[in-house]
């Protein structure tokens, strides 16, 4: 009994860290079409999942790796319906499908350039996509700072015995819980000889700088999900923000990335006090 709720609760951990998207398959009249065939192709790297929608018309695609797929919807006696671009990041996501009646062959496509809508979840959180990830100056190669742009995070000074660096609608700096991929990452052990706060698993395993660069570095960090209120039963653990975060799976085209990381002093502004009374800039 133990075996199959830890095997339960796995594969509801592993269902919330990836894109679901289901819908309902309608002619022009709004009555819904069974037995249609579902295709989703994944614009990146190729691979394809399919599925066929019951009698009621209803379909789902589940597991998906976040990312931009191609959603192709066919039923005999109406054409196919494309849609190109459709970006899915991890959650549940709804897309009704409507079929426009014609001969075998004919096809209409839609190009969709923004994320769908996860209209069959009542959570409430901020996505921080790859594109935000890439275009923002983060100091010290740590994507922390950007958890700051979430409603409801308050940023908390870390001592010692508080390492939680910041707190969500009012709860604990230390009740908020990570995951990369799925997995746990409240891996947080404290180098003293008191453990305090990472004594029960309650922090996560963050750079002896307090960085997050030992969780995902930011080249390899597709985007990640500040969960502030409203978690599905699958997140659990930890009454604070659920922090999701997922890595880049690949495509079928080579990608690099080079950075040169400078810190000196002689990049630094002067103090604008000593500037309005002429004073040159002070030694670091």
């Amino acid at each position: 009994m133990k075996l199959a709720v830890m095997l339960l609760s796995a594969a509801a951990a592993a269902f919330a860290q990836t894109a679901n998207v289901s819908g309902i398959v309608r002619d022009t009249s709004q009555a819904v079409i069974p037995a249609a065939s579902i295709t989703l192709l994944s614009e990146e790297n190729g691979a394809s999942r399919s599925a066929t929608a019951s009698a009621e018309g209803a379909w789902s695609v589940a597991f998906l790796p976040p990312g931009r797929y191609t959603l192709t919807v066919d039923a005999h006696g109406f054409q196919r319906s494309t849609r190109t671009g459709l970006r899915l990041d991890a959650g549940d996501a709804r897309v009704d499908v409507t079929l426009q009646p014609g001969p075998v062959g004919a096809s209409v496509t839609v190009s969709a350039d923004s994320a769908v809508l996860g209209t069959d979840s009542a959570g409430v959180g901020t996505l921080i996509p790859r594109s935000l990830i890439d275009n923002m100056p983060l100091n010290g190669r740590s994507f922390q700072s950007l958890l700051a742009v979430t409603p409801g995070v308050v940023l908390t000074a870390a001592t010692f015995g508080e390492q939680g660096q910041f707190s969500v609608n009012g709860q604990r700096p230390n009740a908020n819980y990570f995951t990369i991929d799925g997995a746990s990452a409240n891996i947080g052990v404290s180098s003293g000889l008191t453990l305090v706060q990472s004594a029960s698993g309650s922090l996560p395993g963050l750079a002896a700088t307090g960085g997050t660069n030992t969780l995902v570095s930011v080249e390899a960090l597709e985007e990640f999900h500040v969960q502030t209120s409203g978690a599905a039963p699958e997140y659990g653990r930890m009454p604070g923000a659920q922090i999701v975060i997922l890595t880049r799976s690949g495509s079928n085209q080579f990608h690099g990335a080079l950075f040169d990381f400078f810190r000196n002093d002689a990049m630094d502004a002067n103090d604008w006090f000593a500037n309005a009374n002429n004073l040159p800039k002070p030694e670091a």
